[in-house]
């Protein structure tokens, strides 16, 4: 088993990785317009959302490539409000020195230059724009399969200052495919079972019993009251805590969302690639469940934050972490 961590950019490092030798991608790209990252050449900074999806499409259209026919994606994208000038980025401070918080800076090559605001298309302020449905129909039209919404159901949401709507307190995680069939082990993922189906039983084996239309209840059903089963399969609301991390990372993945998403999509051996590599949590998951990782990653403070995450855990498991030549 091996990782390996690639310092640049997504598109332009995937065209190095060798077609159909990934089982599974698992990433949580950079959200639009609301977090820097303080390097040049980021994704999120786009000025308009068209450019921001189309930029989304570039990237999936090389993970196509690299992906086998049987491969899935789980993508996580976050949302975000129309929202004035003032106030659209939250710098990420990984070195740099940035502390900015007003505006949306523009940077090339690392460097910072005129303050621009972000174009919404006309929508008017305060309207919720949309972005993960918005990238996942563009997904849709460039030829993938959307399989599922997973709602990421944050059990200690961020608070927020908002009195005329609910406090934001889901993600969504989309399940995508190249082909009708692929790689899924359900069994993996398998949740135990709620309880809630012996209270509908009334008491009474559905085995003998009738429903309304005259028809026996089905076997799963019957199976369930019966107290023979005892887990069902994975549901698509999961609730998962955020976590922080120690590191200079803001945006970092519990491992408790990508375990399932792993072990579902990824056989035992198999090529788990995170083109948005961040921290490495996806990484760190990887290993722990018997895979091999590939992990692409812009800015260079955080490659070396993945090494320092991974390296105890391939050297525990003897495993081999390779490491891009690039200075971090």
């Amino acid at each position: 088993m091996a990782a390996r961590i690639i310092c640049g950019d997504c598109i332009e490092m995937m065209r190095e990785i060798e077609a159909g030798s990934v089982n599974c991608c698992v990433t949580s790209p950079p959200y639009w317009g609301l977090r820097d990252y303080e390097v040049g050449g980021q994704i999120g900074l786009e000025q308009t959302l068209k450019e921001y999806t189309e930029k989304m499409v570039d990237v999936f259209q090389e993970v196509w490539r690299v992906l086998r026919d049987d491969g899935t994606v789980w993508l996580n994208l976050g949302d975000r409000y129309v929202s004035a000038p003032s106030g659209n980025l939250r710098p990420d401070h990984s070195g740099s020195g940035y502390t900015g918080t007003r505006g949306l800076q523009s940077w090339t090559a690392g460097a910072k230059t005129s303050e621009t605001a972000l174009d919404f298309g006309g929508l008017k302020p305060k309207n919720m724009i949309g972005i993960p449905w918005r990238v996942a129909f563009a997904l849709q039209e460039a030829g993938w399969i959307l399989r599922s919404e997973i709602i990421w159901h944050k059990k200690n949401p961020v608070p927020e200052s908002v009195r005329d709507r609910p406090t934001k307190s889901h993600e969504q995680i989309f399940l995508l495919s190249k082909s009708a069939r692929y790689w899924y082990d359900a069994d993996a993922v398998r949740q135990p079972v709620s309880g809630t189906a012996h209270s509908r039983g009334n008491g009474v084996n559905p085995k003998s019993r009738m429903n309304a239309k005259g028809s026996r209840q089905n076997e799963s059903f019957s199976a369930a009251v019966s107290g023979l089963v005892t887990s069902r399969n994975l549901r698509d609301v999961w609730a998962v805590p955020t976590n922080s991390y120690k590191g200079s990372h803001f945006a970092t993945f519990p491992p408790d969302l990508i375990r399932p998403c792993i072990r579902a999509g990824c056989p035992q051996n198999g090529v788990v690639l995170d083109p948005f590599a961040g921290a490495g949590t996806t990484g760190l998951v990887a290993l722990e469940e018997g895979r091999e990782f590939i992990g692409i990653e812009l800015n260079p403070a955080y490659v070396q934050l993945i090494k320092d995450r991974l390296e105890p855990l391939t050297t525990r498991r003897t495993l081999s972490l390779y490491l891009s030549e690039v200075e971090v």
